[in-house]
């Protein structure tokens, strides 16, 4: 059935895509979207929208903390997609402020509406994030399965890199990361996506009406912001590649992540719209699969067709976590099922990024957190 649906923050990366996918599907869909200069460069100043936007959407310039502009926003709507959000872990321990006002004030106001004004919302979809788990689960040998919190400083300075049993001490194995693992964000970001998760859940389920909180892992594809040096792995690694830089990568590269292409994102979200049994919960979206992030970064210097290495700098950032990848079993129950093998994925991106220019502004994000005392 056709829906009137809101996606807010729907000229991004994944909302884009997300409004190409609910357009195809035959719904009515509006776009509010702040266009933040950190993902979109100068198109607010100039008064425009990325090209890439179907046309045929509509469009509102304006921020969910303003109750004015999101008020017409919803008006009518009866989905609402909630994309919009400040992204990046290390930016979010300096720029404190900025990270709660956006994502936790935003999401309040957004809730505030819905529980005090009228509408026709009969369903709330949220884009919670895999970083409030904080690290994955672990098995140790003696002890078993482990939710452990981040390493110690200690171990850290001296360059031992892998987790270990908080009881023991002995070397801990990464294990898919369930959906009732113990959240321990580690970020303000992470900390961000938590309150705007529960606060979802919370205020859906006192409300009735039906929520679902999506946990994307680390999310890949066309359309990511290049120039934004807090953006996702591979499009940091990107940008660098793009202008004749090889990756930074930090510890020694071995640290795992789940990287989930944004077409299985996109299949996610339209499940979660059509699924009845998904309301009030929170799933995993991921692929299941671990990869380094050595990985990504030989993969994409592969696909480029770039010589040389990237960099490992042996040292680590506040707040970095080791492994954590997807236990997808919740969601596939739903009938979701990730479509995009990384090799794959990463092809398409490459094509991509070929296209694009960009401007690599990683080594003032390094300085940034050098700064403010955030790599060690």
């Amino acid at each position: 059935m056709a829906e009137k649906v809101l996606v807010t923050g729907g000229a991004g990366f994944i909302g884009s895509h997300l409004v190409d996918a609910l357009l195809a599907a035959g719904h009515e869909v509006r776009v509010l979207d702040n266009l933040e200069p950190q993902v979109h460069g100068g198109l607010r100043e100039r008064g425009q929208w990325p090209g890439y936007l179907a046309a045929e959407c509509e469009r509102i310039l304006g921020d969910v903390r303003d109750r004015d502009t999101l008020r017409k926003a919803i008006q009518g709507a009866e989905v609402i997609f909630h994309q919009a959000a400040a992204v990046g872990v290390g930016q979010s321990m300096y720029a404190i402020e900025h990270y709660v006002d956006a994502n936790t004030r935003g999401t309040a106001v957004l809730l505030d509406v819905l529980a005090n004004e009228k509408h026709n919302v009969r369903k709330l979809l949220v884009a919670s994030s895999m970083s409030i788990y904080g690290e994955g689960r672990y098995r140790c040998p003696e002890h078993g399965e482990t939710s452990p919190r981040l390493r110690p400083v200690e171990q850290l300075a001296r360059r031992d890199w892998e987790m270990r049993c908080p009881t023991c001490g002995a070397r801990a194995d990464p294990l898919p990361t369930d959906e009732d693992k113990p959240l321990y964000p580690t970020s303000v970001y992470a900390i961000t996506k938590r309150s705007q998760e529960e606060m979802c859940l919370a205020v859906g389920l006192a409300y009735g009406l039906p929520t679902v909180a999506l946990r994307y892992f680390n999310a890949y594809g066309t359309r990511q912001a290049l120039s934004n040096p807090y953006t996702g792995v591979a499009a940091i690694f990107s940008g660098r590649l793009l202008n004749g830089k090889q990756p930074v990568i930090f510890e020694d590269g071995l640290q795992s992540r789940d990287l989930t292409h944004v077409k299985d994102i996109v299949q996610a979200n339209l499940l979660a719209l059509e699924r009845d049994e998904m309301d009030y919960g929170a799933f995993n979206v991921g692929t299941g699969r671990q990869l380094t992030i050595l990985d990504v970064a030989e993969a994409l210097n592969d696909h480029l067709g770039n010589e040389g290495e990237p960099e490992i700098v042996h040292r680590f950032r506040a707040g970095d976590i080791r492994h954590c990848y997807a236990d997808i079993r919740r969601i596939q129950a739903m009938g979701f099922q990730p479509t995009v093998r990384f090799e794959d994925g990463v092809a398409e991106l490459v094509n991509w990024v070929r296209s694009q220019t960009a401007t690599d502004d990683f080594e003032q994000a390094r300085s940034e957190l050098q700064n403010h005392g955030l790599t060690v």
